[in-house]
């Protein structure tokens, strides 16, 4: 079997044949994203081709560019392992037809993928994936698609995206210490490059993990979601007095937070700064402005938007379609570390620009005596405390999925650790807004379980509100919340 377009494009192991990521696959992969485009009116346009620093992706990007120049397109090709977001802005910025980035993110170090942004800088949808796939299967052998030669550009394109991420701080202090790490990926000298033209200056880095190692040797996954990822990043916030960490995914698109509390360093989880940015953002946004989540998302940002006098709209997972959520779209995020902070510029998420927002955020919470769990406390005590956790099952056989979703479809439960629920089955939606997802809701908490889009997974995304009338409630509504989500979480792992 092929590798098919799944998340904006193809995703697979380093090995060799149709089911893998190997030269062949993606020179067959490009000459019918060629033929696609073409179809279309769009041939001889501009094509972006960026690429990672993962096992494979230089020697991707080449052969993406070379065929694509063949075929008469006027192909930018990057000039070094750059951040996904770079590609997405450089579509949009010089109205290219579409833009490729070899990348396969926060994927094990066995894996690479071609992710596809169409014009406007957003990454393809249906019925665009099934159109480029026929014209895939329509491409001969790859040793007969032509291929040109192709001049990487210089770095124009990197400081025009510098100079706009600088310019998103909304305040003027700058007296933040910041810890971070790019968890051996391509992020680490973009993101100190953006954070410094923006004025943060007292950066410090995870050294064992600054440099791109397509091998990834301290993490078992190179996902600031996983466990024991973020320690090291966690240990040099502890020992430099940080008052932010921050974790960028090995592609860059997405930010993970660290914040100490009472109880010392924690990562935030995504629904947590997806609150807080959002507060941030909607604190300079127009009137009517619009914010996105999505289904599996924490329900905070929708009631934050309302009282802010903001629109709020749900969308399915993916920035394919949160960035397309409406006019007026001033943020959108999902649970797992992606934020677009500016869509203006760059629509999809953007862990760079993250990051510098929540530096950002963080400077003005210190110059006026408070911290981001302070503010998350903030939130709690005006719209209920909204704590989420997520379950996730890894199989080596995707049929154990396919089953574990056909047996709660065949039996819809009633009730999910004691507590009623009601259910929506998402594929019984009409158009585009089926996907393989149910929901179990309650008057205090909701599950949604989904196969994941990106690996394989079954996850669970669970969500507690509980109501906090005062200041002295807070404390508790964290144990019972905690308490909550723990009976949940037993619920999913019996599936």
């Amino acid at each position: 079997m092929s590798l098919r377009f799944g998340t904006a494009g193809l995703r697979g192991p380093l090995r060799d044949g149709p089911d893998g990521m190997n030269p062949d696959v993606v020179t067959r992969a490009t000459a019918g994203l060629a033929a696609w485009l073409q179809e279309r009116c769009l041939g001889g346009g501009v094509v972006v081709v960026g690429y990672d620093a993962r096992h494979g992706s230089r020697e991707f990007g080449a052969i993406t560019a070379e065929v694509l120049a063949a075929a008469g397109f006027a192909v930018r090709l990057f000039p070094r392992p750059l951040p996904t977001p770079l590609t997405a802005f450089a579509v949009r910025a010089l109205d290219a037809v579409a833009g490729v980035q070899i990348t396969a993110s926060h994927n094990p170090a066995t894996d690479n993928g071609y992710k596809v942004f169409v014009s406007g800088g957003a990454q393809l949808i249906s019925p665009a994936d099934r159109e480029i796939e026929a014209k895939i299967d329509a491409v001969g052998p790859a040793a007969a698609v032509p291929r040109s030669q192709v001049e990487p550009i210089g770095d124009e394109l990197v400081e025009r995206y510098l100079a706009r991420v600088a310019s998103l701080p909304h305040g003027t202090e700058r007296n933040v210490r910041i810890a971070l790490t790019p968890l051996h990926g391509v992020g680490g000298e973009t993101a100190l490059a953006a954070l410094r033209m923006a004025g943060f200056t007292d950066l410090h880095v995870v050294d064992e993990q600054y440099q791109p190692d397509p091998d990834f040797p301290t993490v078992a996954f190179p996902n600031p979601e996983e466990a024991g990822a973020t320690d090291l990043l966690l240990t040099l916030a502890e020992r430099v007095d940080a008052d932010l960490a921050v974790a960028l995914d090995p592609d860059a698109d997405r930010c993970a937070l660290g914040v100490r509390d009472a109880d010392g360093w924690r990562m935030l989880r995504g629904d947590e700064t997806g609150a807080l940015l959002g507060e941030h953002v909607l604190a300079t946004a127009p009137a009517d402005a619009l914010v996105a989540s999505t289904v599996v998302s924490s329900r905070l940002l929708g009631k934050l938007a309302r009282a802010r006098g903001a629109r709020h709209a749900e969308t399915l997972t993916g920035f394919k379609w949160l960035v397309r959520a409406g006019d007026g779209l001033v943020y959108a995020y999902e649970e797992a570390l992606g934020h677009c902070v500016d869509p203006d510029a760059v629509r999809d998420k953007d862990g760079i620009s993250a990051a510098v927002l929540a530096a950002d955020l963080a400077a003005g919470a210190k110059e006026r005596g408070t911290t981001l769990p302070a503010l998350l406390d903030d939130l709690a005590r005006e719209f209920g405390l909204h704590a989420t956790d997520q379950v996730s099952r890894r199989v080596d056989d995707l049929g154990v999925i396919e089953a574990i979703m056909a047996q709660l479809r065949s039996a819809v439960p009633t009730e999910v650790a004691g507590e009623p629920v009601e259910a929506t089955d998402l594929l019984q939606r009409r158009g585009l807004q089926r996907t393989d997802a149910l929901i179990l809701t309650g008057a205090r908490s909701r599950i949604v379980v989904r196969p994941s889009g990106t690996e394989p997974k079954l996850k669970c995304y669970l969500e507690v509100v509980e109501r906090v009338a005062g200041k002295a409630e807070l404390t508790t509504a964290h144990v019972r919340a905690v308490q909550r989500l723990g009976e949940l979480r037993s619920w999913c792992e019996q599936l």
